[in-house]
């Protein structure tokens, strides 16, 4: 790895260029998010990046960082959730999609109330380009009360994901782990 950065491919460029275009920011704020995208050059260095999305909340989140860190062991990847991502963004769904556009996959962690990327999800399946490149990991609750523990919104798009073989299910954290290792 040299310290000059790679060049951004033609492609992003030009996806950041018409999101840009299609929203009305001031020039410190273009300048701002323009730098929060430098800030990912690792994802122009490997042959596979991984936007890893889910919950917050401080037991979830030491999963999702079980999910990053066992993505990142990869020696061809780089993994990273959306708050690795600096800068002061007004608008959570366009850095999404920014994002998302530049990776090469998407990976969800889903633990119910709350899932932590609903919103997410409904851009995962609204999007052909994004639902092409996604991957949720469901948790199951073999002994919860309810028969859909997540709610009708989020069934749905496991539906969808499931019938492409994208949606992967774990209850313990080692079955997290060994679901991580089934990911392209």
């Amino acid at each position: 790895m040299t310290n000059e950065s790679p060049p951004i491919p033609d492609a992003v460029l030009t996806s950041a260029t018409e999101r840009l275009e299609a929203d009305s920011l001031s020039l410190a704020e273009n300048e701002a998010l323009l730098r929060a995208l430098s800030e990912l050059r690792p994802v122009y260095e490997r042959e596979r990046s991984y936007f890893v999305l889910g919950n917050y909340d401080r037991e979830p989140m030491a999963r999702l960082n079980l999910v990053v860190d066992r993505l990142n062991r990869r020696s061809d990847a780089y993994a990273f959730r959306m708050s690795d991502v600096r800068g002061g963004w007004n608008n959570g769904i366009q850095k999404f999609c920014l994002i998302a556009d530049l990776v090469t996959h998407i990976v969800g962690v889903a633990e119910k109330e709350p899932s932590g990327f609903l919103v997410e999800q409904g851009l995962l399946v609204g999007t052909e380009e994004y639902f092409e490149k996604s991957h949720v990991l469901k948790r199951a609750y073999p002994d919860a009360e309810e028969d859909h523990p997540y709610g009708w919104m989020e069934d749905g798009v496991f539906e969808l994901l499931e019938a492409e073989d994208r949606l992967h299910h774990w209850e313990t954290e080692d079955d997290l782990v060994a679901t991580v290792e089934t990911l392209p």
